[in-house]
């Protein structure tokens, strides 16, 4: 006699990751979302640092769940295109960002510094999360060509899978209020990263539906 008949319970699909599920506000949340319309909170925030392990010349240092996402990413880029990943700029503070910006001010007029350098209490260096990277084979460093480079294409094609994203992408200078900066990485954490490549969304501004940040105002 046959046995009972049994009906499978289908899989539940995984529900989608909600951008309202993160905490954009807080300073210290790997999620922080900081532009020219959202100052960090408070402005002087000072972020837990580690040095960091791939940097060029020392002195670098990052949050340490950049430097582990980091080191994986570095390694997997070197196994595939046998080059690796230098930063060359990371964490700045108030006061250093300050300095910075007044350089663009006075070498370039206002207007011009803030399509490339944030003002102070503005900048996403200050989190801790973000980092200006190179191959390290040195090719176009602080440059869009960066962008055209074997390093470059690895890192638009590969970073979000340890959660980090080009945070200024090509032609969306309206949302972020930069222009391209193909060498600056945002870590995120894989689940934002993930979400927003599955969704095919490039800003973070997009995906957590703030709005754009052209500017200042």
């Amino acid at each position: 006699m046959p046995g009972p008949t049994t009906t499978a319970t289908p899989t539940a699909e995984p529900e989608p990751t909600s951008a309202s599920a993160f905490d954009i506000d807080s300073a210290s949340s790997l999620q922080v979302l900081v532009n020219k319309r959202r100052p960090l909170q408070p402005p002087e925030y000072r972020p837990a640092l580690v040095a960091v392990s791939s940097a060029q010349e020392g002195g670098e240092r990052v949050r340490p769940e950049v430097d582990a996402a980091l080191a994986a990413m570095s390694a997997a880029m070197r196994a595939e295109i046998g080059e690796g990943t230098f930063v060359f700029s990371s964490y700045r503070s108030f006061e250093r960002q300050g300095e910075l910006y007044r350089g663009y001010v006075a070498r370039y007029g206002q207007a011009e510094a803030d399509t490339t350098s944030a003002r102070p209490g503005h900048s996403e260096h200050q989190t801790g999360l973000a980092i200006d990277v190179s191959g390290t084979g040195g090719q176009c460093r602080l440059a869009t060509c960066f962008g055209d480079t074997a390093a470059g294409r690895w890192l638009a094609a590969n970073a979000w899978q340890h959660g980090f994203v080009v945070r200024y992408p090509q032609g969306l200078e309206h949302i972020t209020g930069y222009e391209w900066e193909p060498w600056h990485l945002r870590y995120v954490g894989v689940e934002v990263s993930t979400a927003m490549r599955e969704g095919g969304v490039a800003t973070l501004e997009e995906f957590f539906g703030t709005g754009a940040a052209p500017d200042y105002g």
